[in-house]
């Protein structure tokens, strides 16, 4: 899994069957302290996330283990809307990042 932000919206009028009604959104892969990567993906929206929000992404096979992309072609799906991350660290005894 990655922890990401999502940051747009895919718009596909065309697409294979199987994915009709599905949401696509982009998502960018951020570090622990909500700090952005280079790194994006296309995911599917399996919660009803929307842009701005920090989400959990699946990738692989896994991503085929919701009701919405059960045996279809999905690598990425978004399957959580995080709330907030509580870590802790040796430098800090405990740390609670809220979004």
């Amino acid at each position: 899994m990655l922890l990401g932000k999502v940051i747009g919206t895919v718009w596909s009028t065309r697409k294979d069957e199987n994915l009709v009604g599905a949401k696509f959104l982009i998502v960018r892969q951020l570090d622990l302290e909500y700090k952005p990567k280079e790194s994006t993906v296309i995911a599917v929206d399996s919660v009803g996330a929307g842009v701005g929000e920090v989400v959990l992404v699946a990738q692989g096979s896994s991503a085929r283990q919701t009701s919405i992309t059960k045996n279809k072609p999905v690598d990425a799906v978004i399957m959580a809307i995080v709330d907030k991350l509580d870590i802790s660290v040796k430098e800090k005894n405990k740390e609670t990042v809220e979004v």
